[in-house]
């Protein structure tokens, strides 16, 4: 039987050529928290490699994402089918091995990291999903959600202030599945960290209400497994175990220094930490008594069949409980789901039109849709009110009580937004977190990585433009809704009335990877929708109003602004002049629309008048003949809405000037 020291630096070498041949990478700190992981993964971690979506498998993130070939060594060594041609392959076009581990890219990778302190606060959504789901669905005895998260992280993540919100919230409510491993090797890019950061993390974290395990030696195996151990018999806290660690570990002339953290060894210093180790073997070449103590298939197997007869015990005793956790888990929305959007639409449709603001709107269809959505679980930046996120069905989740579906984040945009990523990964659950639009800035890292992640996560953001009025610039956002709608593969809602916004959060239900919803704090117009209309707005963009014969110029609009074109509209067909009104509430989705639609939409060589309180940049690409775009150049100013529109004049009175200007 190998020795532990010897399966560790089965990970070392493999990290070593791997980086080596690369001619790029982070080897430095794969060396060093080898030791750690070979406890962890051999000794501890419940998965099995042959079925990496086992819903009761223990989640493992490597928030430290730099030194993936960590990640990457432990995935093949232990039996994911991630080949050695794959490790040689690292950071090329294309390989499953690329520079920062990523989700759905890579089989067994749980969360894209790489972004420092990310991966961290996304485990803390992790570690929820779990506690919220086995607190929903185990019974009696059935402990059928019951397992750990586990989370690398290093001195980066710990001087990221997303993972300090996230720590935070983890200790208020007392996540006691939840292990980070830090890698306290001391040791950033710049050299020793002493120079910039002398915290004494562990009693931050202390602080913070974690259980802390400090001073361990991360590369005593002995002492490494009986933290864990202690880590995992912690019940009411999240458990912070600092290793003390050398960056490089082995690397006679390179250990301890900033010179490996993030570059080759160099075949001389390979040669050498080969001879320092007792490693005689070529590159890439793992001795087959070591691969076979690796192996982590059977133990796998036999961790997920154990559990599979726990599961069919459980669905003999609740059938409808085991029901229910499969279809969540497969990420699949109840059967009447659409059937209920139906009778809210014809709910919508049968009112009669009333002045409101949006984001009322949103509240009203939301609350109405939960009611069937036990999976949905919301959430908010301390602004619940504000954003109206809190709804009907709206329950609050406490340290004790985690059956409702609301959680209370504080004011931590980011690391909600983070926690959220890690929830929808996690599965079984679809969040949506709420703070005001121009705060999007703290949080817009997060949402980066949830459309790269093609999470289904859903961002509510409120007090969209310069109708916040009295507070000012500071919180009129100009530019977020172009910075959003840039973002691949992201889709952002700026619905005008209560369909649109019920169709918003109907297709962010359904969608396989992130949505925006942006909601008005300021009153939308009032107008009626036509039966075919929620078809329509499913399209990102139609014709809400026609004119009564073709039409000389066409006003598009998004949001409350969609009030100013239906005015404007109004006054041209005084003068006897054709204005079609188009509502564009999602500018992504339109354009991915056929050519057919887009231009029976807004036909070609018709002069157009596009409007949005917001940088102006999202709508020039859809110019296609004579036109502008009215909208915000600026930052606002501290007066109450209305004027602030007349002050950059965005109105009525301006619109129908450009359109007379373009009509000649």
């Amino acid at each position: 039987m190998p020795e532990r020291r010897d399966l560790a630096n089965a990970i070392r070498f493999l990290t070593i050529d791997t980086v080596e041949r690369a001619k790029s990478g982070h080897p430095g700190t794969a060396m060093g928290m080898a030791d750690i992981a070979e406890v962890l993964w051999n000794d501890v971690l419940r998965h099995n490699p042959a079925n990496p979506g086992w819903i009761n498998r223990d989640r493992f993130v490597q928030s430290n994402g730099h030194g993936s070939m960590l990640t990457y060594a432990l995935l093949h060594l232990s039996g994911y089918g991630l080949t050695v041609e794959e490790l040689m392959d690292h950071r090329k076009l294309g390989s499953r091995t690329p520079g920062h581990p990523e989700r759905g890219h890579t089989p067994g990778v749980e969360i894209t990291t790489g972004p420092l302190g990310q991966g961290f606060a996304a485990a803390v959504g992790l570690a929820l999903a779990e506690r919220k789901l086995a607190q929903d669905f185990n019974r009696d005895g059935f402990a059928v959600v019951d397992h750990h998260t586990y989370v690398f992280v290093g001195d980066g993540c710990m001087m990221e202030g997303v993972a300090q919100e996230a720590a935070s919230l983890a200790g208020t409510l007392r996540l006691g599945k939840l292990i980070a491993v830090y890698d306290d090797n001391g040791i950033s890019i710049d050299g020793e960290t002493a120079g910039w950061f002398a915290d004494d993390t562990p009693a931050r974290f202390r602080a913070l209400g974690w259980h802390v395990i400090a001073d361990v030696d991360g590369h005593d195996s002995a002492a490494v497994l009986a933290a864990l151990t202690e880590a995992r018999a912690e019940a009411d806290r999240p458990t912070l175990i600092a290793c003390r660690t050398i960056i490089g570990y082995g690397a006679p002339t390179k250990q301890g220094r900033e010179e490996v953290h993030g570059a080759p060894l160099g075949a001389e210093e390979a040669a050498r930490t080969r001879t320092a180790l007792g490693w005689p073997y070529p590159p890439f070449v793992v001795p087959e008594d070591i691969r076979q103590a690796w192996d982590g298939r059977a133990r796998g197997a036999a961790v997920e069949a154990e559990w599979e007869a726990l599961f069919a015990a459980y669905r003999a005793r609740h059938p409808e409980l085991a029901a229910e956790l499969l279809r969540r888990s497969a990420g699949l929305l109840p059967e009447g789901f659409d059937a209920h959007v139906a009778a809210e639409a014809a709910r919508i449709l049968d009112a009669p039109p009333a002045r409101q603001p949006i984001r009322k709107a949103s509240n009203r269809v939301l609350g109405n849709l939960l009611a069937n959505l036990p999976e949905v679980i919301g959430g908010s930046a301390d602004v619940s009110h504000s954003t109206l996120a809190w709804t009907s069905a709206a329950r609050s989740i406490t340290p004790d009580d985690l059956t409702g579906n609301f959680v209370h984040y504080g004011v931590r945009e980011f690391g909600m937004s983070a926690m959220m990523n890690g929830m929808a990964a996690h599965g079984g659950l679809i969040p949506y977190g709420a703070c005001y639009l121009v705060f999007s800035d703290y949080a817009r890292p997060a949402v980066r990585l949830s459309a790269l992640m093609g999470l289904r996560s859903i961002f509510l953001y409120s007090h969209d433009s310069i109708g916040v009025g009295e507070d000012g610039p500071t919180h009129q956002p100009a530019e977020q809704l172009v910075a959003l709608r840039a973002v691949p593969g992201l889709t952002l809602w700026r619905p005008a009335s209560e369909l649109e916004a019920l169709i918003a959060w109907e297709q962010a239900m359904k969608r396989q990877g992130p949505s925006v919803i942006v909601a008005a704090r300021q009153d939308g117009a009032v107008f009626a929708h036509g039966p075919d209309d929620a078809a329509a707005i499913r399209r990102g963009g139609y014709v809400l109003r026609e004119a009564a014969r073709p039409p000389e110029i066409v006003l598009a609009a998004t949001g409350s602004e969609l009030g100013l074109a239906l005015e404007a509209a109004e006054a041209l067909a005084a003068q006897g002049r054709a204005a079609r009104v188009v509502s564009i509430p999602n500018a992504n989705r339109f354009a991915r629309q056929d050519a057919a639609w887009r231009e029976a939409v807004l036909p070609p060589g018709v002069p157009t008048i596009f409007i949005e309180a917001a940088s102006p940049l999202s709508w020039y690409p859809f110019l296609r003949g004579p036109g502008t775009v009215i909208g915000v150049e600026g930052f606002g100013a501290s007066a109450p809405g209305p004027e602030v529109y007349r002050a950059l004049g965005l109105t009525a009175e301006r619109v129908l000037a450009e359109a007379g200007r373009l009509l000649g």
